[in-house]
């Protein structure tokens, strides 16, 4: 593979939230796509967008047919399930040479344990996780922390250009997840530190809309009170299309991450408790802005 743009064969794997727009990205740019997902309302969905792409029977077939991999999917646990599970593993049909992009939100450190196990049948491994959300994935304007051997990151630069605006290398393997962790930290606590102006200034009589827009033309302002408060909180929509559950995930990476430092996070374990109540009171599938919703219980 080279630096080019020649648009080789790439296999998605998990056709989900933004799984599914960050394919019809690559797929526009004319890459040949081919989808796989466990669910068949996935692919079908997959294939009803993009007339052009290739349903996967299974693993085995994304590994024989495609040049890059791009993983979207849960967590560690799963990425390391589709790359070495006992059954129909994909890295047992990669080929040397081939590219593994893991864009999901992962555990550093397992991405460290990977990359070595994949080098030695030849196959390169870098971290890519994405912030931004569906809009972002939509219009291909995701920010994009890519973590790995910087030569990896130029062969597929172009594509990741497909799906993301701002394309930052963080580093070695495993920054790029450990930037999304810390990233989604910082997200968190703006986020609930803003419910919680949201839900004492109305208490106190403060029209909500008036609350939001004094946040954002004053120092409070940051991502949640401009583009979540009025949008997904005081609307009562709460479908930004990112869950309670992942949220509370990527703050719990964060929380690991610095322990496995020797550093500390102050707010960490207060923040990790107010996220992991919600999840038992709210459920895991629940947006993550209705994070407000437990402060009214």
């Amino acid at each position: 593979m080279t630096t080019s743009d020649r648009k080789y064969p790439v296999g998605v794997i998990g056709i989900g939230k933004m799984g599914l727009p960050m394919a019809g990205r690559i797929a526009a740019h004319g890459y040949p796509l081919y989808g796989y997902d466990i669910s068949e309302a996935a692919i079908g969905e997959l294939c009803g967008l993009i007339t052009a792409a290739r349903p996967a029977k299974s693993l085995a077939d994304i590994g024989r047919s495609c040049e890059v991999v791009i993983l979207m999917l849960p967590d560690s646990d799963v990425v390391k399930r589709v790359l070495f599970g006992e059954k129909d593993s994909l890295a047992a049909h990669l080929s040397s040479g081939s590219i593994v992009i893991d864009m999901s939100s992962s555990n550093p450190s397992v991405t460290r344990e990977i990359g070595p196990r994949l080098k030695k049948a030849g196959v390169d491994f870098i971290d890519a996780p994405v912030s931004g959300g569906v809009k972002r994935a939509i219009d291909g304007s995701l920010a994009i922390m890519a973590g790995g051997d910087s030569a990896v990151i130029a062969k597929v630069k172009p594509l990741l250009l497909t799906m993301g605006k701002s394309i930052i290398e963080t580093g070695m393997l495993g920054s790029g997840h450990a930037m999304k962790a810390l990233n989604n930290y910082v997200s968190a606590a703006g986020l609930l530190a803003a419910c919680e102006a949201l839900r004492v200034g109305a208490d106190f009589g403060i029209a909500p809309e008036k609350i939001v827009a004094v946040l954002n033309a004053s120092t409070g302002k940051n991502n949640s009170t401009e583009n979540k408060m009025m949008q997904f909180i005081v609307s009562n929509l709460f479908n930004s299309g990112f869950s309670l559950g992942l949220m509370r995930k990527d703050i719990n990476i964060a929380t690991d991450l610095a322990k496995s430092v020797d550093s500390k996070l102050l707010l960490g374990e207060v923040l990790l408790k107010s996220w992991a109540d919600a999840e038992v009171k709210l459920g895991g599938a629940a947006d993550h802005t209705e994070i407000f919703r437990m402060l009214d219980q």
